[in-house]
């Protein structure tokens, strides 16, 4: 499971909806993997707008990978152009978000509801989101 994913994902059980604590699922006991991919700029320049800043900075605290700025970072400081060639190099802001976004993967643990305190299984990187018949 991407990290990408968990900015996207809130509690599944009905009373947490309206809490602010349901998001993000907060992630114990992991076990990362990092599975090297192309960089895309493209994606990225794309996705950073939709994401939850805030809650992809707790994310990486929790899990006690590099701290990301304060603020979400403007798409044109992703990459800097070579006039010479007519190219864009990633800059290192980009390649970080890259490498935890899209390389970095939740293989084996739990997330956590803040509000409720519910335990999500990831086992081989698939997280399971069926509730019990009692918390449906």
């Amino acid at each position: 499971m991407k990290l990408l994913t968990l900015n996207f994902l809130t509690c599944a059980i009905k009373t947490c909806k309206s809490s602010p604590l349901s998001f993000p699922l907060h992630p114990r006991e992991v076990e990362l993997e990092i599975l090297e991919t192309d960089y895309n700029a493209v994606f990225l320049r794309n996705i950073l707008p939709r994401l939850e800043w805030e809650a992809l900075r707790v994310l990486a605290g929790e899990l006690g990978l590099p701290s990301l700025p304060e603020s979400s970072p403007d798409v044109s400081s992703l990459s800097t152009s070579s006039e010479e060639d007519d190219s864009e190099t990633p800059t290192q802001v980009a390649q970080d978000l890259h490498r935890l976004l899209l390389e970095t993967c939740i293989k084996e643990g739990k997330l956590v509801c803040g509000c409720c305190g519910h335990e999500y299984a990831v086992k081989e990187g698939v997280a399971n989101f069926l509730l019990p018949g009692h918390l449906v």
